[in-house]
């Protein structure tokens, strides 16, 4: 019999023909379906659902009744709150059977997305963004961004710590936290190396 390389408490159902990497923990209810990918020392909430073909970098952290619906991708380090959702139909009917036509989602690695936000399938969230709670992503978001609100509008800028940046008149700006600069130019934000 092999031996599993992730933690799967006994409430939780893992479908077959999943790939599931070293050091994964998957908590209370949750619902790993078939044809999903899980990288390393992901952490899978209670009350999760991942649906067949999502893909998940590593160090992915999901909190409680999140949903990741067929379509949706996160890099690394991602951080999804509790009970965020992803939609993968824009124009969903009951009656109207829908599937294969789902939209892509991809997030960006290390963004954060807030607890109750709704990201509207179709639209990337770019890497190091952050998604404020309750926030609804109607558009992609750059990276480095701070959305806020219903529909989502961008409020400003967030380092990768998680900090709001403040920029300068010589568009730098420097995280309070790890000191790392930041440059804003032409409406993008890069960290300076």
């Amino acid at each position: 019999m092999e031996q599993k390389e992730y933690y799967a408490h006994p409430t939780a159902v893992v479908d077959e023909g999943c790939t599931i990497g070293k050091g994964v923990k998957i908590w209370h209810f949750s619902h790993i379906m078939s044809k999903c990918v899980i990288g390393e020392n992901c952490n899978i909430g209670q009350n999760v659902v991942i649906s067949p073909e999502v893909v998940l970098g590593k160090n992915v952290k999901i909190q409680n009744n999140v949903s990741l619906y067929t379509g949706v991708t996160c890099d690394d380090d991602v951080f999804l709150g509790p009970s965020c959702v992803f939609t993968n139909v824009t124009n969903p009917r009951s009656a109207v059977n829908r599937r294969g036509q789902y939209a892509k989602t991809h997030v960006g690695k290390g963004a954060s997305v807030g607890a109750n936000a709704t990201i509207v399938c179709g639209h990337d969230i770019g890497p190091f963004a952050f998604i404020g709670a309750g926030a609804v992503v109607t558009k992609n978001v750059p990276a480095y961004a701070l959305l806020v609100g219903n529909p989502a509008k961008q409020l400003g800028w967030m380092s990768e710590y998680g900090h709001r940046l403040n920029f300068g008149t010589d568009g730098i700006a420097v995280c309070e936290e790890s000191k790392e600069k930041y440059k804003l130019e032409n409406g993008i934000v890069t960290k300076i190396i």
